[in-house]
């Protein structure tokens, strides 16, 4: 099985969360982001008072995942998704959808703490690593 992680999943790990660490290194080699989520992370640790730590941990945990592109076939996705979500009324944040259209056209599993985000995205599987 394989897994995208969201942004949030990242930060745990990065905070030094062990079980989402665990889990990492359980699912090695099924562990991915996308660039999407690779922007957000790399904002977090260039801020102008972020430690060097903090992009030293972001340098290790990239050594650990596999960084996927957004592609003309997750752009394709995301449109469909989101019209359909317009139309039901029930737009959602454009970054969201772009992780969870890259999850959906890799047949990947979302992990992410903010579930409520997806829970309208139609056929996307996901699991909340920071509950026990």
């Amino acid at each position: 099985m394989s897994f995208l992680l969201d942004t949030d999943i990242c930060s745990a790990y990065l905070r030094g969360n062990r079980q989402v660490a665990n889990r990492v290194l359980l699912h090695t080699g099924g562990v991915y982001i996308n660039t999407i989520v690779l922007g957000e992370l790399l904002t977090w640790v260039l801020r102008a008072n972020s430690p060097p730590s903090r992009k030293q941990g972001l340098d290790k945990f990239l050594r650990d995942v596999t960084i996927l592109d957004v592609t003309s076939d997750v752009a394709t996705k995301f449109g469909e998704v989101r019209a359909e979500l317009f139309d039901r009324g029930l737009p959602m944040p454009p970054m969201d959808l772009m992780i969870a259209a890259t999850a959906l056209v890799s047949n990947f599993t979302l992990v992410t703490h903010n579930t409520g985000h997806y829970r309208n995205v139609p056929n996307l599987r996901m699991v909340d690593w920071l509950i026990p």
